[in-house]
C-alpha cells in the first residue's frame, strides 16, 4: 500500500505510509555546484555525511523547499514537487519536514501546544489534535510534559518534543540536521535511540558529521564532497572500505593510495601484507592501484619499512603520530622522546589491514 491518500493507525493519531522520494538536483553555489541524486525508498533511512561546506545542507535545504532548483527534479512516490525552473511546491505543502540542530518549538506555547500545532493548522479539532499530541509526548519519553513551556524544559526535552512535533505532523518524509550536535554525550545517544524506534519506517534523509549516528540510524550511507557523491551503499560497507580519504575519516580510519606487487601493499618502500582472503584477491594485479586501509591505533612501531615523523598531535585519548605516509595513535607514554623529523620503522598487523581497489 502506498500513495498519500494512506495512513496507519498508531494508537496516537495516524502517520502516513512511507512514501518514496527520488532528487536529481543542482544547486549553483559560489565556489561550486550541488549535483546530487538522491533515491531513498520508502520506509528507507539514508544518512548524507561529508565536510563541513560541502553541501549536504544545501541539499536538505532544496528538499524542503527552502533553497530553490537551478536544474533538476524532486518528487515523492510520483509526486513533483519541483522541477526546475517552473515549479517549485511551498515548503508548508511538501509533506516534508525539516528537523536541525535547534528545536525551533514556539516559546509561548505548551509542549502539547507546540505538538499539536501542525494537526490544527491542517484542520484537525483541536481536542483530538491536543489528545494527538499527548501521545506523541508518551512516545517520545516525555509522559505529562504537555503543560510545560520550552524554558521549562532541557535541551534533550525540547529536542523530542520538537521530533514529536515533526511525526504529528504525519509527514511524507522526515529530514534531520545535525539534531544531536548540541547535546552532550549522554542526552545524545538517549535521543539516538528514541529516534531509532520512532522513524523506523518512516522515509528519512538525515545529515550527520558522526559516523555513530549513520550507524545506529540508517540503512544506507551517502558521501558528499564538494557537491558531488562520491561514495554510498549499505552503511557498514562504506565505513568499511571507504573510497576516499574523507570518508575514511568519517569512518576514523586511515586511508593510503599505493600499488599491488604480489598480493601486497607497496608505496615508497613501505610494504604491507594482509591476511584477509577479499584484500588479497584486490592486490592480486600487480601494478593495479589499491588503497591500504587500517586504524591508526593498530600501527606498531619498532619494525616493518622506514617512516619520517611529520608532526604529533595530541587526541583525547593519547598522541596521534603523522608520519610522512600514514599515521599512528598511541598513547602519552609510548610518544615520549618522538620528534618531528625523526626516522623510525612502522607497520600495520596484517591481521589488521584491508585492501581496495583505488578510483
Amino acid at each position: 500500500m502506498s500513495g498519500a491518500d494512506h495512513t496507519a493507525d498508531t494508537g496516537f493519531g495516524t502517520v502516513p505510509d512511507a512514501a518514496a522520494l527520488t532528487a536529481r538536483l543542482r544547486v549553483r553555489r559560489r565556489d561550486f555546484d550541488v549535483d546530487i541524486e538522491l533515491d531513498v525508498s520508502a520506509g528507507e533511512t539514508v544518512a548524507v555525511m561529508g565536510r563541513s561546506g560541502a553541501g549536504k545542507s544545501t541539499l536538505l535545504g532544496a528538499l524542503a523547499g527552502l533553497t530553490p532548483l537551478d536544474e533538476g527534479e524532486i518528487s515523492i512516490d510520483g509526486r513533483v514537487l519541483d522541477r526546475a525552473p517552473r515549479l517549485r511546491t511551498d515548503p508548508m505543502h511538501r509533506g516534508i519536514v525539516l528537523l536541525g540542530q535547534d528545536a525551533r518549538l514556539f516559546p509561548h506555547l505548551t509542549a502539547r501546544e507546540n505538538v499539536a500545532f501542525g494537526p490544527r493548522a491542517a484542520g484537525v479539532p483541536a481536542s483530538v489534535a491536543r489528545s494527538a499530541a499527548e501521545g506523541w509526548l508518551e512516545r517520545v519519553g516525555l509522559p505529562g510534559a504537555g503543560d510545560r513551556r520550552p524554558s521549562q524544559l532541557s535541551g534533550g526535552e525540547q529536542q523530542r518534543v520538537a521530533v514529536a512535533r515533526a511525526l504529528a505532523a504525519e509527514p511524507r518524509v522526515v529530514l534531520l540536521d545535525e539534531p544531536l550536535v548540541a547535546l552532550d554525550a549522554v542526552t545524545a545517544s538517549e535521543i539516538r535511540a528514541m529516534l531509532r524506534e520512532r522513524l523506523a519506517g518512516v522515509t528519512t534523509v538525515a545529515v550527520t558529521h558522526d559516523a555513530v549516528d549513520a550507524a545506529a540510524l540508517a540503512d544506507r550511507l551517502v558521501i558528499v564532497e564538494r557537491g558531488r557523491v562520491t561514495q554510498h551503499g549499505p552503511v557498514r560497507e562504506v565505513l568499511a572500505t571507504p573510497a576516499t580519504e574523507v570518508a575514511a575519516k568519517i569512518a576514523g580510519l586511515e586511508r593510503i593510495v599505493g600499488v599491488a606487487r604480489g598480493g601486497a601493499f607497496e608505496r615508497r618502500g613501505l610494504r604491507l601484507e594482509s591476511t584477509d582472503a577479499a584484500s588479497r584477491a584486490a592486490a592480486a594485479d600487480d601494478g593495479a592501484s589499491v588503497a591500504a586501509v587500517f586504524r591508526a591505533a593498530d600501527v606498531r612501531f619498532g619494525h616493518g619499512s622506514r617512516g619520517v615523523v611529520s608532526r604529533l598531535e595530541p587526541t583525547p585519548t593519547g598522541v596521534r603520530i603523522v608520519l610522512d605516509v600514514g599515521a599512528a595513535e598511541v598513547s602519552p607514554a609510548e610518544a615520549v622522546g618522538m620528534r618531528p623529523g625523526d626516522v623510525v620503522r612502522w607497520t600495520v598487523p596484517p591481521a589488521c589491514l584491508r585492501f581496495v581497489p583505488a578510483s
